[in-house]
């Protein structure tokens, strides 16, 4: 028996591919699963989202975990995550069943999908992973399947855009041989404060049957406890504004950041006094990457823009943060001669995770060399591989205590980058040269007659 957490007044019957499965309504409105069968979970996607996941259900229910990169499974049976986001013990102790083709796969009765949503050069949003998800999954579909995704998605694109390609997969009806759902994953890479099960997970169904089974299951591994929204868009549409909303709140802190540089205020100081009023929100300014800030707005913005509808803020919003690494660029290439030596410290696009996707400190790169920099990389968290193939850059393996730079510019703040000695980091630089701190990495570092000190 497994006890979820959502209430209910009414006994249902859901009809699955193994078997059914009784909805109870207890004294305490508490949902149980009674399982004539076991339940059969398929999570598609191993990625950030995914994976994390797979592992919290496995320790409830029979899980199969897809990815369509042999690669990545060959790693996660060998109990390699290369994300970093989950150890190797986890890895060896988790009864979950790694696979690289679904088709082959025994049918189940619940598939989860977790694949990425990015934006195209258009910056319109690009579900090409998505289609082909679907499209796999429709192959597996059997009477009475529950199809979940987690994928960031616009308003709608689950019922019309998902449901039509599951349906011509599989040849089944949507709503009657087998139902969507929705629930918006919330994983924070590199936090681990705000793990899975730590956070509140939203659910919705294609019907009350539905969401009722998905807050049960998910109610089962998530003690945060379970949101139940009142339909698929509204869940959809709850997940692209929470990423939005953080994206408006830092654009707005880097807007007024270039303000306070130009009228030679310390921008830390201005955030320092802001924040004794007890409704401020405490932003700070920066590079905006990554999968899901850098993004969702964008996927909001289509939305409204299909309904003849033209949103401002978000998409001012975003010029701004997309502007940043020029700007930052910019004012490295005013503070130093032509052609310098600079060391660029974290590539990623936040402290202490190995993803590269949409990390603005690329674009900061590409662009000092473009304007005839020597630019040199290190980062002690990303792959050399990856930094290769996705950047076509090198990363310096280790730093040389002999080398000197024209500037030193600390971009991303992993631990092992805080942790170098502040000495170390100054003996970097040239006399008269700069240290740029873009992440406050060595707030306590202040300029000298012979170094000299930006941040943003």
């Amino acid at each position: 028996m497994c006890t979820g957490t959502v209430s209910s007044q009414s006994t249902i019957l859901l009809g699955l591919g193994h078997g059914k499965f009784t909805l109870v309504s207890d004294k305490n409105q508490k949902m149980n699963i009674n399982e004539q069968n076991e339940l059969k979970i398929t999570v598609v996607g191993l990625g950030y989202v995914g994976l994390p996941l797979a592992l919290a259900l496995a320790r409830k229910f029979s899980v199969i975990g897809y990815d369509a990169d042999p690669m990545r499974i060959s790693e996660l049976m060998a109990n390699k995550d290369r994300t970093g986001e989950v150890s190797a013990a986890k890895l060896l102790d988790t009864p979950i069943k790694f696979v690289s083709e679904l088709s082959k796969t025994p049918s189940c009765d619940l598939f989860i999908v977790a694949v990425p949503t990015p934006i195209d050069d258009k910056n319109k949003p690009n579900l090409h992973a998505l289609e082909k998800a679907s499209r796999e999954v429709g192959g597996c579909l059997s009477l009475g399947s529950v199809v979940v995704y987690e994928s960031t998605v616009f308003p709608g694109a689950t019922e019309d855009i998902c449901g039509p390609i599951l349906e011509e997969a599989s040849g089944l009806n949507c709503g009657e041989d087998f139902y969507l759902g929705y629930s918006p994953e919330r994983i924070n890479p590199g936090d681990k404060d705000h793990a899975i099960d730590s956070v509140t997970k939203v659910v919705a169904g294609q019907t009350q049957e539905v969401t009722k089974l998905l807050a049960s299951v998910y109610g089962t591994v998530i003690p945060a406890g379970i949101y139940v929204a009142p339909n698929i868009r509204t869940a959809e549409a709850a997940k692209v504004i929470e990423n939005a909303q953080r994206d408006i709140n830092i654009a707005f802190i880097n807007e007024v950041t270039m303000i306070f540089h130009h009228l030679g205020l310390n921008t830390e100081d201005v955030l320092a006094a802001a924040r004794t009023k007890w409704n401020f929100l405490d932003f700070r300014p920066g590079l905006v990457g990554g999968h899901c800030i850098g993004v969702d707005p964008y996927y909001l913005a289509y939305a409204a823009e299909k309904e003849e509808f033209k949103p401002e803020i978000i998409l001012a919003g975003r010029r701004i943060n997309d502007g940043m690494a020029r700007y930052l660029a910019e004012e490295i290439d005013r503070l130093v001669v032509d052609r310098s030596r600079l060391l660029v410290m974290g590539l990623t696009f936040k402290e202490n995770v190995s993803d590269l996707r949409n990390s603005q400190v690329i674009e900061v790169v590409r662009i000092l060399m473009k304007k005839n920099h020597y630019v040199h990389v290190f980062d002690p968290v990303a792959s050399s591989d990856d930094v290769k193939a996705i950047c076509g850059l090198s990363l310096l393996p280790k730093l040389d205590s002999e080398e000197r730079f024209d500037a030193v510019i600390g971009a991303v703040a992993h631990q092992e980058i805080c942790d170098i000695p502040l000495e170390s980091i100054k003996n970097l630089i040239k006399p008269r040269g700069v240290l740029v701190d873009v992440k406050q990495v060595w707030p306590s570092i202040k300029a000298t007659e012979t170094l000299r000190v930006w941040r943003l």
